[in-house]
C-alpha cells in the first residue's frame, strides 16, 4: 500500500467522495474478480441471446455444467432487468459451492447496473480481497515484537486496549485478534477516509509508551489473509532486500 490512501485517490479522480460508492463486501480471491471481470468485459461485446431469463432455470440444474452457469450468472448481470437481478440473487440462497463466490460478483455488477439505471448516475464499484462493510475496507495487519518471543498477557491486554482505543477514535474497529509467535494478527475494518498508515504507527506509539516492545514496522493489506509462513516469509525477504537498514526504514505494508 503506498502512503497515499484509498479515499485520496477517489478524491483525485472525482474531486470528493461520491455518494455513489459501492464496496464489495465478501471476502473473494483476488485472482477470481479479476477472472470474473475480464469475463464479463468479454460478454458486453457479445449480444445477448434472446429468452436468457427463460434460460436462467438452467442455474438450479444440478446437470447443468459449471462453465455454463457462469456464464449465465455473467450474462444476467449484464442486463438491466430486475428479474434476472432477482434470479441471480435466488440463486444464491442455495448456490454450487464452487460458485458461490462467482455468483456474489454477479449480483454485485447486477445490482450497480439496476442503480445506474433507476437514479441515471453511473456507480462506483470498489472491490478487494477482503471486502468491507458500508463505506469501511477491510484490512488485515501484523504487529511485531521486537524480541523473538511470546506475547505475555500483559501485553496482550495492553496492545488490545491502546489498539482499540486509537481505532475507535478513527471511527474504525477490531474484528478478530490474536497472537501467534510474536506476531499480533488483527482483522479490521477501516473508514475508507483513515489515514491507514498514520492510524497504525500512532497505535504502535501509544502502545509503546507501556515498556517499548512493538517493532516499529508492521504489516498492512486488504488483499488476503496471510498464513502465518508468509508472515515469515514476507519479514525475512524484506529484511533480505534491506541488510544494513534501519528497522524504521522497512516498508509498512503490502502492495
Amino acid at each position: 500500500m503506498e502512503e497515499e490512501n484509498i479515499y485520496e485517490k477517489i478524491q483525485e479522480l472525482f474531486g470528493r467522495f461520491p455518494e455513489n460508492l459501492n464496496i464489495l463486501e465478501e471476502s473473494i480471491n483476488i485472482d477470481l474478480q479479476m477472472e470474473y471481470f475480464e469475463f464479463s468485459k468479454k460478454l458486453k461485446k457479445e449480444q445477448a441471446e434472446p429468452g436468457l431469463l427463460d434460460q436462467s432455470v438452467n442455474l438450479f440444474d444440478m446437470e447443468f455444467p459449471s462453465e455454463s452457469k457462469k456464464k449465465l450468472l455473467a450474462t444476467l448481470a449484464s442486463l438491466e432487468e430486475v428479474e434476472a437481478y432477482r434470479m441471480i440473487e435466488k440463486y444464491l440462497t442455495e448456490p454450487d459451492p464452487e460458485l458461490r463466490d462467482w455468483a456474489i460478483l454477479s449480483l454485485q455488477e447486477s445490482r450497480m447496473l439496476l442503480q445506474s439505471k433507476l437514479l441515471d448516475q453511473n456507480q462506483v464499484f470498489i472491490s478487494t480481497g477482503l471486502g468491507g462493510r458500508g463505506t469501511d475496507l477491510r484490512y488485515f495487519v501484523v504487529v511485531l515484537l521486537k524480541e523473538d518471543t511470546l506475547f505475555s498477557d500483559l501485553q496482550k491486554k495492553i496492545l488490545r486496549n491502546e489498539f482499540e482505543f486509537i481505532l475507535k477514535r478513527h471511527k474504525a474497529e477490531i474484528e478478530q485478534i490474536s497472537f501467534e509467535e510474536r506476531f499480533a494478527i488483527l482483522l479490521t475494518l477501516l473508514p475508507i477516509k483513515a489515514p491507514i498508515q498514520e492510524l497504525f504507527r500512532e497505535a504502535i506509539t501509544e502502545t509503546n509508551q507501556y515498556g517499548s516492545f512493538l517493532e516499529t514496522n508492521f504489516i498492512v493489506t486488504n488483499v488476503k489473509k496471510m498464513e502465518l509462513a508468509e508472515i515469515k516469509d514476507f519479514i525475512k525477504k524484506q529484511k533480505s532486500m534491506k541488510p544494513s537498514s534501519d528497522p524504521e526504514d522497512l516498508p509498512g505494508s503490502l502492495p
